[in-house]
């Protein structure tokens, strides 16, 4: 017997059951207080003109770093996104084995996040502004790489083998033909990298990297709700008109056939984008001076303390079963209550029009504040471990799916829902029957993608709940002990290029049946 595939989209949720049986025996006396003022603050946020300067400075840093680091992570990207592709080593030497190779190089940066590369850059660099743009550009760097060999790899060739019949030089004609129809996809995901590097700026300043993260982490360490709202709802309105801005570009200039060649040359979409290419250049340069970055403090290190003796001995005996099983423990609770509470939620609220809205703003709050604040909210009132953790985590997770799943849902277009309220269905059936049926499968497979970085970003919960591979890091960062740094990072790797590759299978299965 198998599930109907609308149904599908529910299992997840049943996480719930046994987080709610939990939950009253991690339940500590104090904080209910401090929660309480928390959520009244929302509506009285500080509008102190010295508080409303020190937070706009900070969201200047922030905005200025996530720039910087979105843009290197680009050049870094296609440039090892081309050098990875399979399609052009083939194009240019008939072999696709130096592929494989670089993929697998650039697998190491990609499996581990942009935090840890944070925190490592700082304890051999020293503080730094130009830390918190190369901790971003590495990751996004591998990760835009890998998207961009998968694309190119994925297009036509038959445009290509054309030109080269035609007697077309081998580069002219990678250009040529796959050029154009590469430019969609890239554009799209570039755009959805700038919001994610808005958002990972901000984490970087909650752990010390400067920006409005390190004023969010102040205002609610002095427990100064209303000043800490005052940046919340900054931080939201910039992320909200970055992504209206975002989709606004996309669909103008990420629609197939826009970038196609003409007889005059390039078309008007492409000369856009040409046009604002070069508009940008001057803007990176003038935030770089703005902030002080300093690419040649990357070549000052300093010395790092001597291993121990026996420290080798030590590091192995670390308990690392217990270490990994609450770290995949945590992947798994925060994976399933991102996947499977976003479409219960709509469920829930399909009868009232206002429902939509209201998860739509608390959702838009979850995928920009910081799920280590928000673990530091949950100690107010939980014990720390596993399950706060996996809360906190799967509260920021929940507004990036509940986001995806309402896309889709509008995608798919109300004509079915529609006829089954016609026939006498209730909203919630309709709903789950009339949009969420369609696109169940496809939904699941962007969550098992999603889990599979939720895995890289359970040290980042780790350091602040207490629990899995993300505390032990914290306590060798703390003690200076880089021969467990060294092994944490290693399981670290192992652990996300081997979640990585079942989320890979995952996929592949939901979305051929």
């Amino acid at each position: 017997m198998k599930p109907a595939a609308p149904l599908l989209l529910l299992l997840p949720a049943l996480v719930l059951l046994p987080l709610l049986v939990l939950l009253p025996g991690l339940v500590h006396g104090g904080g209910w207080d401090l929660i309480g003022e928390f959520l009244l603050a929302a509506v009285q946020p500080s509008t102190d003109p010295v508080v409303l300067e020190s937070l706009l400075r900070g969201l200047g840093v922030t905005a200025g770093m996530a720039l910087l680091g979105w843009c290197a992570s680009l050049l870094i990207g296609i440039a090892a996104g081309l050098a990875s592709s399979r399609l052009l080593w083939r194009t240019l030497i008939g072999h696709s084995w130096p592929a494989e190779g670089i993929r697998r190089l650039l697998a190491i940066p990609r499996s581990i996040h942009e935090l840890i590369w944070g925190l490592l850059l700082l304890q051999v660099i020293g503080l730094q502004p130009v830390i918190a743009v190369i901790a971003i550009a590495i990751p996004y760097g591998a990760l835009v790489a890998r998207v961009v060999s998968d694309l190119l790899d994925s297009l036509n060739e038959r445009n290509l083998q054309a030109l080269m019949a035609a007697g077309t030089a081998p580069p002219a004609a990678l250009l040529s033909a796959m050029g154009p129809p590469l430019l969609p996809g890239l554009i799209s995901y570039g755009g959805y990298r700038l919001e994610c590097a808005l958002r990972s700026a901000t984490l970087l300043g909650v752990f010390g990297l400067g920006g409005l993260g390190n004023e969010l982490l102040l205002t609610l360490q002095s427990l100064q709700f209303h000043e800490l709202w005052s940046g919340l709802w900054l931080l939201l309105a910039v992320m909200l008109s970055l992504e209206g801005v975002i989709g606004a570009l996309r669909r103008r200039w990420g629609m197939p056939g826009r970038f196609s060649l003409r007889a005059s040359g390039v078309g008007r979409r492409g000369r856009e984008l040409v046009l604002a290419g070069l508009l940008l250049m001057p803007l990176v340069f003038g935030v770089g001076r703005a902030l002080a970055i300093e690419p040649a403090a990357l070549l000052h290190w300093q010395a790092l303390p001597p291993i121990a003796p026996g420290g080798w001995q030590e590091a192995l005996a670390l308990p690392w079963p217990s270490l990994v099983f609450n770290t995949v423990l945590l992947t798994l609770l925060a994976a399933a209550l991102a996947v499977g509470v976003a479409p219960l939620l709509l469920l829930l609220v399909a009868p009232w029009p206002w429902g939509q809205r209201l998860l739509q703003l608390i959702w838009a709050i979850g995928r920009l504040w910081p799920p280590p604040l928000t673990a530091l909210l949950l100690l107010f009132v939980l014990k720390p471990g596993v399950i706060t953790a996996a809360l906190a985590l799967g509260f920021h997770n929940l507004g990036i799916l509940g986001r995806l799943l309402l896309e889709g849902s509008e995608a798919a277009g109300p004509q079915r829902q529609e006829a089954l309220r016609c026939s006498g269905t209730g909203p919630r059936l309709a709903l789950l029957y009339g949009r969420f049926s369609g696109l169940a499968r496809s939904y699941l497979a962007y969550g098992a993608y999603r889990a599979d970085v939720i895995l890289r970003e359970t040290v980042v919960v780790g350091l602040v709940a207490g629990t899995g591979l993300g505390t032990q890091l914290n306590q060798s960062l703390s003690a200076f002990a880089f021969d467990q740094l060294l092994l944490l990072l290693v399981a670290y790797a192992a652990l996300t290029l081997l979640g990585e590759d079942l989320s890979d299978r995952a996929r592949q299965r939901l979305l051929q049946q």
